[in-house]
C-alpha cells in the first residue's frame, strides 16, 4: 500500500512523495514520482524514467535540485526517485560513515550479515519498477534509468544485469569502476565480503566486458573536468574502453569548468531526458 507524504503541483503536474512497505528490503521505504500533464490527463502510455541519486541524497534530492520537471512535462515522462539506501534498520554503526550505510546502498544485494537483512537495493530497484507500472500511468515497454555518482554506478548496473527491463541508460558522474576505487572497495568488502570475483557483478566496467553491445542506441555519460573525485574514484575512461571492447556505443562529453554536484547535474538534465525520450519513444 503507499502512503501519500506530500504532494506539489508543478509545471501542469505533479510531485509526489511516497511511502510504502517494501518486501525487497523488509522495512518501509520511500520514492517521490513526478507525473507529468499527460499522465494526470488519463494518458496511460507515458514513458517512466528513474533517476538513482548519490552518497548521501535520499528520494527528495534530485526532484529539488535538478530542474527536470519543466522538460519531463513537455516530454510527458514520469519521472520516479528511490531513496539511496534503507532506513531504520538499527544496524550498529550504519551512520559512522557517510560513503558506507545509512545513505549509500551502492544499489547492490548485500551477501553479508548484517546488511543482507535489509541492504538489497538492487531487489528494490526491480520492485520499485513493478510498483509504478501496477499503480501509476507508466508504460511498461517505455521505462529507462540513469543516476549520478553512486546513483550512475547503480544506473549502468541495474541496467546492464536488466537490459529486459530498461531500454535506456545515461549517468552523470559515475562510479564506473567501483572494484579499483576506494568507494567501490570499502562499500564491496562491506556488503559483499571479500571475494572480489563477487564484485564484477556490480561493476559496470567488468559486466560491459562480458557482453556485445547490449544497448545498440548507445549510453550517454557526462563528466565534469573539474570533478575532484575523477581521478581517484569515477574511472570513467575505464568503461569507455571496455565499450569501445564490446562495441558498445558510447558517448562520453568531458566538459570543462564542472565540478560534481547539482549545478553540473542541472546544467546537462535536459539532454539526458531528451536522451531518453529519444529511445522509449
Amino acid at each position: 500500500m503507499l502512503e501519500l507524504l506530500n504532494e506539489h503541483g508543478c509545471f501542469g503536474g505533479r510531485l509526489c512523495f511516497y511511502q510504502h512497505d517494501s518486501h525487497a528490503i523488509g522495512l518501509p521505504m520511500r520514492f517521490s514520482i513526478y507525473l507529468p500533464p499527460q499522465a494526470a490527463s488519463g494518458d496511460w502510455n507515458c514513458p517512466a524514467l528513474f533517476y538513482l541519486a548519490g552518497l548521501t541524497c535520499t528520494e527528495e534530492t534530485f526532484m529539488i535540485k535538478a530542474g527536470a520537471q519543466r522538460v519531463a512535462a513537455e516530454l510527458g515522462m514520469i519521472l520516479i526517485a528511490p531513496d539511496t539506501s534503507p532506513r531504520g534498520a538499527n544496524i550498529a554503526g550504519e551512520t559512522n560513515s557517510w560513503d558506507f550505510g545509512v545513505g549509500a546502498g551502492f544499489y547492490l544485494d548485500a551477501t553479508q550479515e548484517p546488511w543482507s537483512r535489509h541492504y538489497k537495493m538492487h531487489s528494490y530497484l526491480l520492485e520499485l519498477r513493478e510498483l509504478v507500472l501496477a499503480e501509476f500511468p507508466a508504460d511498461a515497454s517505455r521505462v529507462g534509468i540513469f543516476g549520478h555518482s553512486m546513483g550512475g554506478h547503480g544506473a549502468l548496473v541495474t541496467a546492464l544485469r536488466r537490459p529486459d527491463l530498461f531500454r535506456s541508460v545515461s549517468a552523470f558522474a559515475p562510479i564506473a569502476n567501483p572494484t579499483h576505487c576506494p568507494w567501490g572497495k570499502k562499500a564491496f568488502e562491506g556488503y559483499l565480503g571479500a571475494n572480489q570475483t563477487e564484485w564484477r557483478a556490480y561493476d559496470a566496467t567488468e559486466l560491459i566486458s562480458g557482453m556485445r553491445a547490449p544497448f545498440p542506441e548507445g549510453i550517454l555519460i557526462d563528466q565534469g573536468l573539474a570533478d575532484k573525485f575523477l581521478g581517484e574514484q569515477l574511472h570513467p575512461e575505464a568503461f569507455e574502453e571496455a565499450c569501445r571492447a564490446a562495441g558498445q556505443p558510447l558517448e562520453l562529453r568531458r566538459h570543462q569548468g564542472y565540478d560534481h554536484g547539482y549545478f553540473f547535474i542541472s546544467s546537462f538534465i535536459e539532454d539526458h531526458l531528451r536522451f531518453h525520450a529519444k529511445r522509449l519513444r
